[in-house]
């Protein structure tokens, strides 16, 4: 069963080498955390990576926290050097975990990519949303989110 909204954020342990140093999200600090799953061969990701760009921009400086999560669909998906590669082309530049074996998939009891988990300040899933039309939900759970800061 996915993770239900007011779920308390799982742990990131797990990755097989992070990418762009580890994340720093501590519960203390109050901030709000973008947690987005993808993967190289994935269409959907690519088309979505301007607008997640956008929110890095735009929510970034009032305290939003991303963490990208390379989950990989195939074998041909498990090259670390070909995941370093798509950071750049994507420009995710938030710490990005290699999700190999999917023990964060797992702990997030998610199978999707792209997929998305937004976490407020006290650590607990505001959002959750995958797929195509994804965005659409997530950037309204954003803006309210920020409304009400």
């Amino acid at each position: 069963m996915p993770l239900r909204t007011g779920t308390p954020r799982p742990e990131l342990s797990g990755a097989t080498e992070w990418l762009n140093g580890e994340p720093a999200l501590d519960l203390a600090s109050g901030a709000p955390v973008l947690i987005h799953f993808w993967s190289v061969g994935c269409h959907i990701c690519h088309e979505n990576a301007p607008t997640l760009d956008q929110w890095r921009q735009e929510y970034g400086p009032q305290g939003l926290q991303l963490v990208a999560l390379h989950m990989p669909r195939s074998e041909e998906e498990l090259e670390v050097e070909e995941v370093k590669r798509h950071l750049a082309s994507m420009r995710i530049t938030e710490p990005c975990g290699v999700d190999n074996e999917h023990a964060i998939a797992d702990a997030f009891q998610n199978q999707f990519v792209p997929a998305y988990f937004l976490f407020d300040r006290e650590g607990n899933l505001r959002c959750r949303t995958a797929g195509d039309a994804g965005l659409r939900n997530l950037e309204n759970a954003l803006k309210r989110m920020f409304e009400q800061s």
